[in-house]
């Protein structure tokens, strides 16, 4: 059973989706598409009819919303539906609904009590740079952090804003699978590209392969690799 992500093409990559209940870390620099991939993954899960999560800590639900107002695969349908819910951490009301989950533990307790309560099937969380706000003793904690959503139920997205492929940290060890997206300059512009370095369960290649953006959001060309 394969998770679909709602990406054209990169299903493709991973043996026709990503495997369930794991999580997967989506890494790269600024601009690169990750979040355009991460609100596809949503989509398709609230098309699906699945329970969906969007956690952020520094995006309003608009704002997102705003970000993706520029494409046309139902990001803005999916956020307005029953199926997904967003939760900003930062918010009041983002604090009020995450409280209602406990006090003791933190933010890993009350979060995945949030998943499991509600039956969360798929989750994207944005991101690891700014859960350092959250903890005291950053490494220690980011790593119990992981370790618990690895023992929920939901498939879930992790951002990480990485901008070096080769500059492994905590999330990357311990997740099931690390997608990290490339952009960089050429004499004919931008190119950019996406590469599975690591997914457990599933055969890969590790070839950069290319992507492009248009109405449609994000798409994956399986067929075409890019020399990093």
């Amino acid at each position: 059973m394969r998770v679909s992500s709602g990406v054209p093409g990169f299903d493709e990559l991973v043996q026709g989706g990503l495997l369930p209940r794991r999580l997967y870390v989506v890494s790269g620099p600024p601009g690169s598409g990750k979040t355009t991939f991460s609100s596809q993954f949503i989509t398709q899960g609230a098309k699906q009819g699945e329970n969906c999560l969007y956690v952020t800590m520094h995006e309003t639900k608009e704002e997102l919303m705003q970000d993706m107002a520029g494409f046309d695969f139902g990001f803005d349908k999916a956020m307005q539906s029953d199926a997904v819910q967003f939760l900003n951490l930062v918010t009041e009301s983002g604090k009020r609904t995450i409280t209602q989950f406990g006090h003791e533990g933190g933010l890993t307790n009350r979060l995945v009590a949030f998943l499991d309560s509600n039956d969360i099937d798929r989750a994207v969380i944005d991101s690891t740079m700014l859960l350092q706000h959250f903890f005291s003793d950053a490494n220690q904690e980011i790593t119990g952090f992981l370790s618990a959503l690895k023992q929920t139920d939901a498939t879930i997205l992790l951002i990480s804003e990485m901008t070096d492929p080769t500059a492994y940290s905590d999330e990357h060890y311990l997740a099931h699978g690390v997608i990290f997206f490339h952009n960089y300059l050429e004499s004919g512009g931008m190119t950019r590209g996406i590469q599975v370095i690591k997914m457990r369960g599933t055969a890969i290649d590790c070839d950069i392969r290319h992507i492009s953006f248009s109405d449609r959001g994000l798409t994956v060309d399986p067929d075409t690799k890019l020399q990093g």
